[in-house]
């Protein structure tokens, strides 16, 4: 019997050298990843930078938004951030990108980080 390859769905969009560090950070914790090229703004010479989706297995969602929620508090807690950004209640901030917005279909309006 054949092993089936997994199914990859996005997880979130960033430019490349976001997008390669965080496919590292999966990596290092053993999450398997990859990464694909997102469509442009659609503007036409824009000259907006290219954007990257990050593909996870639909299983290892919640394992990247734990990785991506210890990795943004690490960085509040580098910068000496006090407190949390305020947020209205059920409008907590994402982990990714700190947008503290309603969430469109379970996921960041921002960034679209699949939380839910």
């Amino acid at each position: 019997m054949t092993e089936e390859a997994p199914e990859f769905v996005p997880c979130l969009t960033a430019p490349l050298p976001d997008a390669k560090e965080i496919l590292a950070a999966c990596e290092e914790a053993e999450i398997p990843v990859m990464l694909a090229r997102d469509a442009c703004c659609g503007r036409g010479g824009c000259g907006c930078a290219p954007k990257m989706q990050l593909l996870v297995s639909p299983e290892d969602l919640p394992r990247v938004a734990r990785l991506l929620d210890e990795r943004w508090k690490a960085l509040v807690a580098r910068e000496g951030v006090q407190g949390e950004p305020a947020s209205r209640a059920g409008e907590e901030p994402c982990p990714a990108c700190g947008t503290a917005a309603p969430l469109v279909d379970g996921a960041c309006s921002d960034c679209g980080l699949q939380l839910a």
